[in-house]
């Protein structure tokens, strides 16, 4: 068992290490030490330094159409809890009750009536204001109004939800604003999600993250999918910012990723490009004329990670389309993306188990690897605060 000085040491290497390749240009710098993907203190600051600092998507608003509609997340090892009231606004709460600390609510699902504590039954309105404490009032002094559950700081941004457990975060909305810009004559905002799901990997939330934020491995990991209409000669590197990183597909006419004739808000050459965005620390967004396809990854230790997904289709797309063709079209859709997501967590999980190696290291990254060079600059820039 290594002494305290010693692990200290180990991270501070590492930290040295994730710092001095984050600063080289792409022909000098590498993929990351299998120890960044390993490492149960690393872990710990990317849960102090990341997860409990910066914005989270959990979802999209679509997602809680009506007053009572919640969706439940863990982010930092923190419940939370978020709702659509009554006054239809999209507000996140602290999940875990006053007491003795249960989880209150689970999944997915409407709430109308108060939140039942399933422990003790404390009750709270949906608002996490406290309404009633069963046998409470043996204790003297006791107020049900004097308790709440803390609020989570939430905004939306096209269509997603966000959350930070950093009450003094800068607007997400501000700091995306250059890729709004890239984005907008999509009109992501008004595409219609046809599914949404739920899973564990056995991963690290990293090795997930830079799978998605590269697509050299398409040809390859997806020649089943969407590797053969994904050309690597038209795949266009651009510059990002401290808070996201993106690159483009152009695509060839007549295949999946093209606009639809009766998209008018997208001009050549954007109407046949799909952007990948990942937006820091962990939203993934490909973003097409016809679709988007969506992770948002919430880190369970350093050898799990919970992948929330989604697709969504332009609304030109279905609108041409009669009830049975729409059907078709949609279960089709989904179970082309399922099988890509499986493609994906066959070498993600592959990423891991070979992480954990004691022959393993990092090696030279391509040149279509500059997005995950620049995420490491981001993973220098956050975790050198404990330094």
């Amino acid at each position: 068992m290594k002494t305290t000085n010693e692990a200290n040491n180990a991270l501070q290497k590492l930290l040295d290490e994730i710092s001095k390749n984050a600063s080289k240009s792409i022909q000098e710098a590498h993929s990351l030490s299998p120890q960044a993907y390993t490492s149960q203190a690393l872990n710990k600051l990317e849960v102090k330094n990341i997860f409990q600092q910066d914005w989270v998507c959990v979802g999209r608003s679509c997602e809680l159409p009506e007053a009572g509609d919640y969706l439940t997340s863990e982010i930092a090892e923190q419940p939370i809890y978020t709702m659509r009231n009554a006054d239809n606004e999209i507000r996140s709460y602290s999940n875990v009750c006053l007491h003795r600390l249960m989880v209150l609510l689970e999944g997915k699902g409407k709430q109308t009536r108060p939140i039942i504590c399933p422990y003790h039954a404390w009750t709270y309105q949906t608002d996490g204001q406290l309404v009633r404490g069963p046998e409470m009032h043996c204790r003297e002094g006791f107020d049900p109004s004097e308790h709440r559950l803390p609020e989570i700081k939430t905004e939306l941004w096209e269509g997603w939800i966000y959350v930070t457990l950093n009450a003094n975060a800068p607007s997400i909305s501000e700091q995306l604003k250059p890729l709004r810009e890239i984005l907008a004559p999509y009109h992501m905002e008004d595409y219609i999600q046809i599914t949404q799901s739920d899973s564990v990997w056995s991963t690290n939330w990293k090795c997930l993250a830079e799978n998605f934020m590269e697509s050299y491995h398409l040809p390859k990991a997806h020649r089943g999918t969407i590797g053969p209409i994904s050309p690597l000669a038209d795949m266009e590197m651009t510059p990002g910012t401290e808070h996201f990183n993106y690159h483009l597909i152009r695509k060839k006419e007549g295949i999946a990723g093209i606009a639809h004739p009766d998209n008018t808000s997208l001009l050549d050459p954007w109407r046949n490009t799909t952007v990948l965005a990942s937006i820091y620390p962990s939203h993934l967004i490909a973003v097409a004329p016809d679709y988007f396809w969506y992770l948002s990854l919430q880190p369970k230790g350093i050898s799990e990670v919970q992948v929330r997904y989604g697709v969504s289709i332009a609304p030109e797309v279905l609108a041409t389309k009669n009830v049975q063709e729409q059907k078709e079209f949609i279960a089709k859709t989904i179970a082309f993306f399922e099988s890509v997501n499986e493609e994906d967590r066959v070498v993600v999980e592959g990423i891991f188990r070979g992480a954990k190696g004691i022959m393993a290291s990092g090696g030279p990254l391509c040149r279509l690897e500059e997005s995950n060079l620049e995420f490491y600059q981001y993973l220098a820039r956050k975790l050198k605060l404990a330094r």
